[in-house]
This record gives structure tokens, C-alpha cells and sequence, in this order.
């Protein structure tokens, strides 16, 4: 039977689409940012402030708990004055410290400000997160020196989750200073984040956390849609898993290319298990910041409507575990960091250890153990904050 050259060529060509279609990076798959938003919708929805609400209420543990931390904290002082400046200049680990430290802490007392007037429906702490935003939103008008890109990311990654709470369950924001936080976003913030970094995975991790909760207060679909594709080029290239083969990942654009430079980026670990991460042997800290990070920009898409926690489970779940192991005492291998790991994780495991073990089932034991032995999370003084109040066990 002769085949028809054309139809032959066609289904070729077919094909041949489908390949490449199948083999386009996770950036190009077809979901996007909802048509709609959902309000407040940066890390904690609320159903899940409801929940922490009722709960603290009850006198329920360990809810409480955090709660009474929190409340105790210099973050939920109405005595607070804000520190805003025009330039905030961060050198390399805040080195020089012009107004790093004031610009993230003043972000996080707002957060937390807006979490106790969701508990407390006290309407002194919600003005007292606006007075913090609006200080800053008259003010600051850029971010310089080598931290810049981090420092912008952990400032916006507080400031949205406040924004978003105080606008959406307190009437009192006056609709001008709304604008003109919007605005600081868009200018100052925004474009600092939005194009990532091919410095530390944790760097461009939180810069991309950042970059979506400012796109979901924003509402702008084509920032969310590009922060959504910078998280899914960079997870699989900061935690790695068997399957990756030989050598881990690369982020697109790394311009890594031969092992040796990628073994150099990854601290000189030649070795590679399921859930070792770009920076653990150079720090369990900064591994605590990538993985928080990833953690809180699945949970934001969560509650958006398009769950990335489904992709990067396998990973974020044995990068949680192996990480848990070591922090809970257990002597690392010599293969491991040359059998020693630095420093600590920080107040980080509750969103992802509630999202993978609560939500989606997963056993992990290590974490679980972890995450518990830490009770009631704090923050660290960066980006992170009472994740015990708003996360644990939370089912919504």
C-alpha cells in the first residue's frame, strides 16, 4: 500500500511538535496565574487565618502558644516607630547596614501587626501596620551595594503577606496610601526581584517569593507567570534528587557547564542523595532560606488555585527529611560535607512539613520530629515568622 507523502510529511512534522512541546522546560507548560485572585492570598488564605483565629480562641495548643510568643515579641509592639529611608544599602551579609535590618524588621512588624488584628479584631494593630507601610511607601525609592537583590527579597516577601491581610479584612487603609503602596512595589521592589539571580539558590528563591506575593497584590498575571517559571527552573537545580542522574540540575541561564563547575557550586560535594540541596554543605542557615522559600511560594499558589506543591513534593520532602536528620543530631557521613554541617535551619519546616505530611499524606518522620522538638516557631529576623500560629495542622 503506498503511503501519501504528503499525510506522511504532515505526521511527521506532528510529531516531531509533540516532542518538542513534551520537552520544553516546566516554564512553558500552559497553567498561569488565575483569572481571578484570591484575596488575602499570600501565604495564609483566610480559611487558614479563621482557622488560627478559632484556634488561639480555644486556648488550643499550639496555637496558643505562638500566639502568646508573637504577642510578646518587639514585632507587636504599638510603641513601634519606623525607620523608613530613601536608599536602603545593603552590602555583602549587611555589611554596610544602611537600614537593612530596620526595612526587614519594620516588614515583619507589620506582618505580624496584621496577624494580631486578625486574632485580636483589635483595630490598634491594624493601624499601626498601615502607619509601618505607609512610612515606607512615602519613602524608599531603592535598594544598592552587592545584598541589594537578596535584601529586596526578604523585605518583599513580608510586605505583601501585611498588605494583603490589612487590605482585605480591615476597611480602615485609605484608598490613596493602597496606590501608593502598590506603587512602591511596582518600582522599587519588583524589578529588583523579578529577573532572579544565578548567585546562591537561596537568593533567587526568595527574590521569587517575593516576586509572587507582590504579583498576587498587584494582581499582575505576567509577574506571577514569570515567577512561577523562575521557581520552576530553580527548584529542580537546588535540590536534587536520584533521578537527575549523575550530577544535579542546572537553573537555565547558569552557565554552568561542565561538572567541575558544577561540583564547585554545589560547595565541592561530589557526592549526591535525595534531598541534598545546593548549599548544604555550605550551611544548614542558608539552606533553611531556600527551602522556606520554596515552601512559601507553593503555599501561595496553593491558595491561588494552581498548586505547585505537587511538583516539587518528592524533592522539598527528602530535602526537609535529610536536612531534619543532621539538625536533630545525627553524626553526618563522611561522603557528607566532609562529615560535618554548619550552623542551623531556623524556624522553617512548618508550611512545608503541614502542606506534604497533613495535607498530602506523606510520612516524615524526621521533619515531623523536627518541626514538633521546635514548637512554637519564631522568626528569623529575615523573612520568616510565626509559622507554628498560622501552619501547623492547619487544614485549609
Amino acid at each position: 500500500m503506498r503511503t501519501n507523502p504528503h499525510r506522511a510529511l504532515i505526521s511527521a512534522l506532528l510529531l516531531a511538535l509533540l516532542v518538542a512541546l513534551a520537552g520544553l522546560p516546566s516554564a512553558g507548560r500552559a497553567e498561569a496565574a488565575p483569572a481571578v485572585f484570591v484575596h488575602p492570598g499570600v501565604l495564609v488564605s483566610r480559611g487558614q487565618l479563621d482557622f488560627t483565629r478559632e484556634r488561639v480562641q480555644a486556648g488550643a495548643q499550639p496555637w496558643k502558644g505562638a500566639y502568646d510568643r508573637m504577642m510578646a515579641s518587639p514585632y507587636a509592639s504599638l510603641a513601634r516607630t519606623p525607620k523608613p529611608r530613601s536608599v536602603v544599602e545593603c552590602g555583602s551579609y549587611s555589611n554596610p547596614n544602611h537600614g537593612c535590618t530596620d526595612e526587614r524588621e519594620d516588614a515583619i512588624a507589620a506582618y505580624t501587626l496584621s496577624l494580631a488584628w486578625y486574632v485580636t479584631r483589635d483595630s490598634r494593630y491594624a493601624q499601626k501596620a498601615i502607619e509601618i507601610m505607609d512610612a515606607w511607601s512615602g519613602v524608599i525609592t531603592d535598594h544598592t551595594n552587592s545584598n541589594a537583590p537578596l535584601q529586596t527579597g526578604w523585605a518583599g516577601s513580608s510586605w505583601p503577606r501585611a498588605a494583603e491581610i490589612i487590605r482585605y479584612t480591615y476597611g480602615g487603609w485609605p484608598q490613596d496610601r493602597v496606590d501608593r503602596f502598590k506603587n512602591m512595589l511596582r518600582t522599587v521592589y519588583l524589578p529588583e526581584v523579578a529577573g532572579g539571580s544565578q548567585s546562591n539558590g537561596n537568593w533567587e528563591l526568595s527574590m521569587t517569593e517575593a516576586a509572587i506575593g507582590i504579583a498576587v497584590f498587584l494582581e499582575d498575571r505576567a509577574a506571577y507567570d514569570k515567577a512561577v517559571a523562575k521557581f520552576r527552573g530553580r527548584v529542580p537545580a537546588y535540590i536534587y534528587l536520584s533521578s537527575d542522574g549523575s550530577l544535579p540540575k542546572t537553573a537555565p541561564g547558569s552557565g554552568l557547564d561542565t561538572r567541575d563547575e558544577i561540583v564547585r557550586y554545589w560547595q565541592g560535594q561530589t557526592t549526591f542523595v535525595d534531598g541534598l540541596t545546593q548549599e548544604t554543605c555550605r550551611d544548614l542557615t542558608h539552606t533553611g532560606y531556600g527551602l522556606s522559600a520554596i515552601s512559601h511560594i507553593a503555599e501561595t499558589s496553593r491558595i491561588q488555585g494552581q498548586d505547585l506543591y505537587p511538583e516539587v513534593a518528592d524533592r522539598l520532602r527528602h530535602a526537609l527529611g535529610l536536612q531534619s536528620r543532621y539538625e536533630l543530631g545525627e553524626t553526618p557521613p563522611g561522603w557528607l560535607c566532609g562529615g560535618t554541617l554548619k550552623d542551623h535551619l531556623g524556624p522553617v519546616t512548618e508550611v512545608g512539613f503541614n502542606a506534604l505530611h497533613q495535607r498530602m499524606g506523606y510520612a516524615m518522620s524526621n521533619t515531623q520530629a523536627l518541626t514538633e522538638r521546635n514548637r512554637p516557631a519564631g522568626s528569623n529576623n529575615l523573612f520568616v515568622a510565626w509559622e507554628t500560629l498560622t501552619h501547623a495542622a492547619n487544614p485549609r
